[in-house]
């Protein structure tokens, strides 16, 4: 009994007792009947709930939210419906994927009452209902899954998942505004052998970029080779450079032919680099 219904016949019941005490029991009755009949009669929904009522077996309409009456013996409330947004959360325990791969899905679902009058008449009880299609529908989801595809695009799969529920269960006056795939479980020894996967096309694909690098290298030493072998005097300049790269190391011994040290002097240098150049 609500709040207003509650202090209403409290009110009617105290005021025929001081009536009755008062002046006459015959008085005091029909205050005592209408407390009765407002308990009886008078309800009260809130800004969230619908009231199913029937009347003689048959619907007479769904109230609320707000105070409304309803014929005492004729008229029987037979649900309540929470209009606000609600979630289940529900799961499929050794599930089968496209692959073979034996998974645990957890989910949850976000639905709301959209329909007061057939989510209360057309189906017994909605909330087992919806839970039930839930994880029927998870199941068939994962069985027409790839594990890789079910495990790479979760938000495919949630969405996919909302739609077929949304569908089985739009009958029964139920909107269901999200699914949400909380975790994927797979078995360990498939969890090692994928890690190893990884690990082994990561590897792949360093060798592979680095013979491609090899490859360039490789390129621009012939490059450099025919440049050199039209101009020995820009291999030979070539080579007194990486020599003197060498010499700034400090500590460093190089043992030298003595053609290469008459070559390094700085007439000759000149001379090579005059060549090379074309200028006499």
């Amino acid at each position: 009994m609500n709040p207003i219904t509650l202090f209403v016949a409290i009110l009617l019941a105290a005021i025929g007792a001081l009536v009755a005490r008062s002046m006459s029991p015959l008085i005091a009755a029909p205050f005592l009947l209408a407390a009765i009949v407002v308990a009886a009669s008078l309800k009260m929904a809130n800004a969230w709930q619908k009231f199913v009522v029937l009347r003689a077996g048959n619907l007479q309409g769904v109230k609320g939210p707000g105070l409304f009456w309803i014929v005492p013996v004729l008229d029987n409330v037979v649900a309540v419906i929470d209009e606000r947004i609600q979630t289940s959360a529900f799961n499929a325990e050794q599930a089968l994927t496209r692959d073979t791969v034996p998974v645990n899905v957890d989910a949850i679902i976000f639905w709301r009452v959209h329909d007061a009058r057939a989510a209360a008449l057309e189906i017994t009880d909605y909330r087992s209902a919806i839970d039930r299609v839930a994880q029927t529908t998870l199941r068939e989801m994962i069985g027409a899954s790839m594990l890789s595809a079910l495990l790479s695009d979760l938000k495919s799969a949630d969405n996919v998942l909302r739609g077929e529920i949304g569908q089985k269960t739009a009958a029964w006056g139920i909107t269901v505004n999200a699914v949400e795939i909380r975790d994927v479980s797979i078995p360990e020894a498939l969890q090692d052998a994928m890690s190893r996967q990884a690990q082994a096309e990561r590897e792949k694909e360093a060798r592979i970029i680095l013979g491609s690098a090899e490859a360039a290298v490789a390129e621009q030493f012939v490059q450099a080779a025919k440049a050199y072998a039209g101009h020995p005097e820009a291999l030979q300049l070539r080579a007194m450079n990486i020599i003197y790269e060498t010499t700034k190391e400090r500590g460093a011994t190089i043992l030298m032919p003595t053609s290469m040290v008459d070559a390094m002097s700085p007439a000759v240098a000149l001379a090579l680099a005059g060549k090379a150049t074309g200028k006499p």
